[in-house]
């Protein structure tokens, strides 16, 4: 899906209060961007043909080998490598909705059926749109019943509960495990992502990748990140307990219902109302930006995604969706 991702504040001007974006809008990026400027000079040579540095650093970062780790051009990347290395092997695929939509468009693409239960299994966790996260023992259970688990951990930085380990799931054996450096230090300008798994798993992945895949400054940034960053949100605690306030402060609103999240984020549905008209609303007359969920497969019109800002901020937004539903009163 190229089109009804969140974000896209690009369609809009003059937006104070961004809620379509998952990815923490506050992070502190004034040192990598120091460093990047220090090193532009970069930009004048061709990057290396494999990111075997930024692999090498991320090996260490979560104390696996290096030959389970495996670079992509951002976490979307990953999901179509696998789709295409896996369909010589796995001619069924299963999607847990509602989620990420790209797992979907991949499988499509690479003609896959869909199944109950299929060869290659796809998860997201936390998910998104709902914020839910599963359990490590729910997981496992999930790779016992699948020849392949692919879970996507892009949002792992995002909540409190806990979620498996890279080792814990190498340990797993059939398990390919997503990861975002995007969301991680909030940079989604520079398209990181990679890939932990055994290195069996990785080696039809990397058969496909091509030399240069990822940028000088991207690689650059990324072993900077892994050595000197620290995650986009600085106090996670105080940041997921305002995500919970917020989803109680919502969940007052007549003609709301709330979703409970366990992430920064959150899913919500009009009882009456149309997302898309809520969005074009709030945009307008309110300068904010939520996402029009309704084209998460198994969602409704009357869907839509927030995620937590400020106080100020979050009050701002439940107060401007009571006037839009008071609106047909």
């Amino acid at each position: 899906m190229t089109e009804g991702h969140g974000d896209d504040i690009y369609r809009y001007g003059n937006i104070d209060y961004n809620f379509s974006s998952n990815i923490y809008g506050a992070a502190d990026l004034s040192a990598l961007e120091q460093y990047l400027c220090q090193h532009i000079d970069t930009i004048r040579h061709y990057p290396d043909p494999t990111p075997a540095r930024l692999e090498a650093a991320l090996a260490r970062y979560h104390g696996i080998d290096t030959a389970e780790v495996m670079v992509t051009n951002g976490a979307t990347e990953a999901i179509y490598l696998i789709a295409q290395a896996y369909r010589p092997l796995a001619g069924t695929y299963t999607v847990y909705h509602p989620t990420f939509s790209e797992y979907g468009d991949a499988s499509h693409a690479m003609r896959y059926v869909a199944a109950d239960h299929g060869h290659l299994a796809w998860i997201c966790c936390p998910n998104n749109p709902t914020g839910e996260v599963l359990t490590i023992e729910q997981l496992q259970d999930m790779a016992r019943r699948s020849r392949w688990l692919v879970i996507d951990q892009s949002y792992e930085d995002y909540t409190l509960r806990p979620v498996p380990t890279a080792a814990q799931a190498l340990a797993m054996g059939n398990v390919m495990q997503l990861h975002s450096m995007t969301k991680r230090y909030a940079v989604p300008g520079l398209r990181l992502g990679y890939i932990t798994a055994p290195a069996p798993l990785l080696a039809p992945l990397r058969s496909l990748t091509r030399p240069w895949a990822i940028g000088a400054l991207p690689l650059l940034a990324g072993e900077w990140l892994v050595e000197h960053g620290t995650p986009a949100v600085p106090d996670k605690e105080a940041y997921l307990a305002e995500s919970q306030r917020m989803q109680q402060r919502l969940a007052q609103v007549e003609g709301l219902t709330v979703q409970p999240s366990d992430t920064n984020f959150c899913l919500c549905v009009l009882h009456r109302h149309n997302a898309a008209s809520l969005k074009e609303y709030l945009a307008t007359k309110h300068r904010m930006l939520i996402r029009d969920a309704s084209n998460f497969p198994t969602l409704t019109p009357r869907h839509f995604r927030v995620a937590a800002l400020t106080p100020e901020a979050d009050d701002a937004l439940a107060e401007a969706i009571t006037q839009f539903i008071a609106q047909d009163r």
